[in-house]
């Protein structure tokens, strides 16, 4: 074979050679670059001249073998090793890594593409970008917190600009309802006057308030069109807050009645055995009436109305209303006022789905006792009850065991509406009493541990979970899921296309993206706070480095020997 094929073949080893040295320096170049993946070089023979194929044996001749002479190498492949990075600690919330199979997938200019970097950062828009600017996707959430799958889509974390608020769903309350405490056996029973309607009969409940007359031996107007009546008063401890009803010549003493009922808060609902029926009522003997007020049992639900008891528009009371008797019509029985019995008072603290503080007093009074266990009826009341209905929004028992713990309870779901505000209505709100108890004490207690509404708040931070969920806190103390990092597997990773800046596109060979959740199926986990390392070994590297190198010089060689005896050759004529 002639001489210059060895040149070729020489030169074909530094070819080769120099590819080797350029992934080399290339690898070396990434050692501290974000998430890197080495590559190698692999050489193939180039091909082969064969000069004799070479013959089978036979019964007289042994056979021979082929001779054929190689033309040089050639680069077989350059192969990406996609083995796992070390995962680096960095503190700060938006790196993230990924432990285990997969890459990040973002939206550029050019398209699709996906990446191991996971230095991660927020524009001023508060959308999740790479170090190109490219847009991080993922999946959103809804207002809820849900996450949504399906279509990706720019992660977004609004930092500062999303607010959010919750309304309240749970209550928890604690304490000890005191058992040794006397059981109700009594209610305020406040009675007005003696009056008449107009032309001296009886008044009915339908009848107007601007034809009520006083009894006295010249009879007058009690009420007048244009009036103002303002109710003040307490119940128990507390103050109530004042009540206004404006006088009509349609007003009617049904109207009075309900007026009174919402004004000081009375659960007419509630029967309890050997106490009057609570509530505002109006009785009529003869050609006179006289209005009564029947609160409910236990001395925090007592009731006082302030010195000016229900007053007009001139500051004056039309009612003289003060602590009486009440007959029952039905059963003739007489009852005197007094409010006793065992009871206590909390405020619950709550919230609508505005953010809106909603209060709920609730009032816990001793209605019996039995050998196995005493039984409390509670009595909820909320100012911000809204339609109309009053500040009643429920009541309910507690059943206590002999041992003081709770057996058993009802009606502890509130309503209240919000009706008016803009809020979502009605708010619909558990009461929780596992954490009380009814135990001998020397007075009842009773307090909210726990709601789990909250008012408006601001996006403040976030944390990314190891399935990539990124989970917002708000300036309120409440969390909620913002969106979900998505992660894409390949079949075959070798047969991405690297498209520079650490980026990768799709390729002939690597297979369609399966896009996910991390940690489903294939893919791995997110380390937030985290990057991965370069995979480059620069040991090895120095070491193919000097193999390389090697390789290169003595392919040089033989160029330089080949060339050497091209010489002499040439020189041989002379």
């Amino acid at each position: 074979m002639a001489l210059t094929s060895t040149l070729f073949t020489g030169l074909s080893g530094l070819d080769v050679n120099q590819t080797k040295l350029n992934v080399v320096g290339n690898n070396i170049a990434n050692v501290n670059t974000v998430a890197f993946k080495s590559s190698r070089v692999l050489f193939s023979p180039q091909f082969y001249v064969t000069q004799q194929s070479g013959s089978a044996p036979d019964n007289n001749f042994g056979g021979t073998n082929p001779n054929q002479t190689g033309l040089g190498a050639q680069v077989a492949a350059i192969e990406k090793d996609f083995t796992p990075g070390a995962i680096d600690s960095t503190g700060v919330n938006t790196d993230m890594a990924i432990d285990g199979a997969g890459f990040f997938v973002v939206q550029s200019a050019s398209g699709q593409q996906y990446t191991r970097d996971g230095a991660f950062t927020l524009n001023s828009n508060n959308d999740l970008v790479n170090s190109a600017g490219s847009f991080v996707q993922g999946y959103g959430a809804d207002t809820n917190g849900n996450v949504v799958t399906g279509a990706l889509e720019n992660i977004n974390i609004p930092l500062g600009e999303a607010t959010e608020a919750k309304s309240t769903q749970n209550v928890t309350l604690q304490g000890n309802l005191n058992s040794s405490g006397d059981v109700a056996s009594g209610a305020t029973i406040l009675t007005s006057q003696a009056f008449t309607n107009v032309g001296g009969t009886a008044p009915a409940a339908t009848d107007n308030l601007v034809d009520l007359r006083t009894t006295d031996a010249t009879p007058v107007a009690m009420f007048t069109a244009g009036d103002t009546l303002t109710l003040a008063g307490t119940r128990g401890s507390r103050q109530l807050p004042s009540q206004s009803l404006t006088v009509t010549a349609t007003t009617t003493l049904g109207d009075l009645e309900n007026f009174i009922n919402e004004s000081l808060g009375i659960d007419t609902t509630v029967s309890e055995t050997g106490l009057p029926t609570p509530g505002a009522t109006l009785q009529s003997s003869g050609t006179t009436g006289q209005f009564t007020i029947i609160g409910n049992s236990g001395t925090a639900n007592a009731l006082t109305l302030g010195s000016g008891g229900i007053a007009d528009s001139s500051g004056t009371s039309p009612f003289t209303m003060a602590d009486g008797t009440y007959t029952d019509p039905t059963t003739s029985t007489q009852y005197t006022s007094g409010a006793v019995g065992e009871s206590t008072h909390t405020t619950i603290n709550a919230y609508d789905s505005l953010g809106n503080a909603i209060t709920v007093d609730i009032t816990a009074v001793l209605e019996s006792k039995a050998d196995s266990g005493d039984t409390w009826r509670f009595y909820a009341t909320s100012p911000n009850n809204e339609g109309g209905t009053g500040p009643v929004v429920g009541n309910g028992t507690l059943t206590f065991d002999s041992t003081g713990n709770l057996k058993s309870s009802t009606g502890t779901t509130l309503t209240i509406s919000r009706a008016g505000t803009g809020a979502g209505t009605p708010v619909v709100m558990k009461l929780n009493f596992g954490g009380a108890t009814s135990l001998a004490s020397s007075s009842s207690q009773l307090l909210m541990s726990n709601q789990d509404g909250s008012p408006i708040g601001t996006l403040t931070s976030f944390s990314v979970g190891e399935d990539g969920t990124i989970t917002g806190s708000f300036s309120n103390g409440l969390t909620r899921t913002v969106g979900q990092v998505a992660l894409a597997t390949f079949n075959n990773p070798q047969g991405l296309i690297d498209e520079g800046g650490n980026v990768y596109a799709a390729g002939a060979g690597s297979g369609v993206a399966q896009i996910s959740a991390p940690q489903t199926a294939s893919a791995g986990s997110i380390r937030a706070g985290a990057l991965e390392e370069s995979n480059v070994d620069i040991s090895k590297e120095f070491i193919n480095l000097i193999i390389a190198s090697t390789g290169f010089s003595a392919s040089s060689r033989v160029i330089t020997t080949s060339n050497q005896l091209l010489t002499d050759l040439l020189n041989s004529q002379r």
